[in-house]
């Protein structure tokens, strides 16, 4: 332990939130509501505009999220800043599609988004591709929430690689997965408030520390610039521009996966309203700002000579933190990047848990179970995932759990168009959606291994050589086998089977409204 002053603050803050998990969830239950999956998953969907932005938020923007990207502008130079682009784009797709799924699943009794799926197409079979694709999806990104907390332990002196690491990591693990199992959302949403003050304190301090003690912003660029020319031949602070359609399409495909996985409509699913929805979708740019604010701490990491170990670059923060923070204060603003990876696992080991409970036990295992059968289903789903991936975390090197995101990220892309094309008032068909999906999962993962697991592919057609991002390649081919498949399969008298008309409803408890 290099620090005690550091590992007592870190600690302190972790104490803290865990106490706020455990009591200001119950709290959240005084109110005599019901026990069932859609208080358990969703709190009851009534989570008001306040807690949306700080769960939302602290579920798009994870702790990953704010020492990797930093770390890819430390190891790569400005493409790392891709970032930012990508997480306007979110706002903009939230605005526009999240209130109208979030009044449809409220209108029909959806709690997963393969509820809505498996209804508006009339296809179980369709219904199960979303659910498992999510779960598949999620585990390794639960994972590399673990990989976050790691990363603040190993700088704090508790190696990755050491028991005494392992047993921290599963100390904190362990009070989310009690947590979660008792309270369901609730837990996540009342530590999503601490994540929030944390993270904008956190945010400021940093700034403050890295502007007052190693430059001026303009001073940090240009000897960022001198360590690249050093370190690599060449500045890669400014992207060559021939990368320009990698950064785009990379932006892009990101952005757009994200709204495939679960974890992220069940959350927009438990706002009380959708006008509560756009609100927040503009909001959420202050959390693009914070990350905007980071990305810069990564260059600040370069111009400070900060050497993490090869290969880790998503140290960089943590160690420059420590380099130019007192201890006490260095341990405060560690803890608040262990408390930034504790929101997005719980919410994503509920989305998962709750997928399997709904979708394959329900549907294809017993059909015939009760609602109190389903939920207690649902929260012993969330231990095993939750024990899933902290063994995964601790059993497999970290350039594997990133490989594997990497790979869940293109496989949730394919399952878009079925969830959007769902929201129209004639779709495509449901063996022409099906049949996209494998196809698109098939190319994408072939394209992933084939690249040697890197998140650009290079196209070469003709005069046009450029490099793409790999979901964006097998989301291409998907939405063409629908376009081609669905018509044809209608002239040629294949049924479409029984689909249901899904209607948004109008009114909602309170008298707010869901347009």
């Amino acid at each position: 332990m290099n620090n005690p002053a550091a590992v007592t603050a870190c600690v302190a803050v972790v104490l803290v939130a865990s106490v706020v998990a455990l009591g200001g969830a119950r709290l959240g239950r005084a109110a005599g509501v019901r026990a069932d999956l859609e208080d358990w998953a969703l709190a009851d969907r009534g989570q008001r505009g306040g807690l949306i932005w700080c769960l939302l938020g602290g579920t798009v923007y994870t702790a990953y999220t704010f020492t990797a990207v930093p770390g890819a502008v430390f190891s790569s130079g400005g493409i790392g800043f891709y970032a930012l682009p990508y997480t306007i784009i979110i706002c903009t797709l939230a605005f526009v599609l999240l209130p109208k799924l979030a009044s449809t699943a409220r209108a029909h009794g959806h709690i997963t988004v393969a509820d809505f799926v498996q209804e508006r197409y009339g296809s179980p079979l369709l219904g199960l591709a979303v659910a498992l694709t999510g779960i598949f999806a999620t585990m390794p990104y639960i994972a590399l929430q673990l990989l976050g907390l790691r990363a603040v332990l190993s700088v704090l002196g508790l190696h990755a690689d050491g028991v005494a690491g392992d047993l921290a990591l599963t100390a904190v693990f362990a009070v989310l997965a009690v947590s979660t199992y008792r309270f369901g959302l609730r837990a996540p949403t009342v530590v999503s408030v601490v994540k929030a003050v944390l993270v904008v304190g956190s945010t400021l301090a940093i700034g403050a520390f890295v502007f007052g003690r190693v430059g001026s912003p303009g001073e940090l660029f240009a000897r960022a610039d001198a360590v690249l020319v050093a370190r690599d031949g060449v500045s890669t602070l400014v992207p060559d521009p021939s990368l320009a359609f990698a950064y785009m399409s990379l932006a892009l495909g990101s952005a757009l996966a994200l709204f495939a996985f679960p974890h992220v409509l069940m959350v927009a699913f438990s706002a009380r309203t959708g006008s509560v929805l756009r609100r927040t979708s503009v909001t959420l740019l202050g959390w693009t700002a914070m990350l905007g604010l980071f990305a810069v701490f990564g260059v600040a990491a370069l111009a400070a000579g900060v050497r993490p170990p090869p290969g880790r670059s998503e140290l960089a923060i943590p160690l420059l933190v420590l380099d130019i923070a007192p201890g006490w204060a260095a341990g405060l603003l560690l803890g608040a990047l262990v408390v930034a990876a504790l929101v997005p696992a719980a919410v994503m080991s509920i989305g998962a848990a709750t997928l399997f409970a709904r979708n394959v036990y329900r549907e294809f295992v017993n059909p015939k179970a009760t609602p109190a059968q389903v939920t207690r289903m649902a929260r012993l789903m969330s231990l095993v995932v939750k024990v899933g991936a902290l063994v995964f975390a601790l059993g497999l090197r970290d350039q594997a759990a990133i490989n594997l995101h990497l790979l869940g990220a293109v496989w949730v892309l394919q399952v878009l168009p079925v969830i959007v094309l769902g929201l129209l008032h004639r779709t495509p068909h449901r063996i022409s959606l099906l049949a996209g999906w494998l196809v698109g999962m098939v190319v994408g993962t072939a394209l992933v291994n084939v690249s040697g697991f890197t998140s650009l592919v290079r196209v070469h057609a003709g005069p046009v050589d450029v490099q793409v991002y790999a979901g964006l390649v097998g989301l291409a081919l998907n939405l063409a086998v629908v376009a081609l498949a669905s018509p044809l399969l209608d002239r040629i008298g294949v049924p479409r089977g029984l689909s249901g008309v899904l209607r948004p409803v109008r009114t909602v408890r309170g008298g707010g409204t869901l347009r």
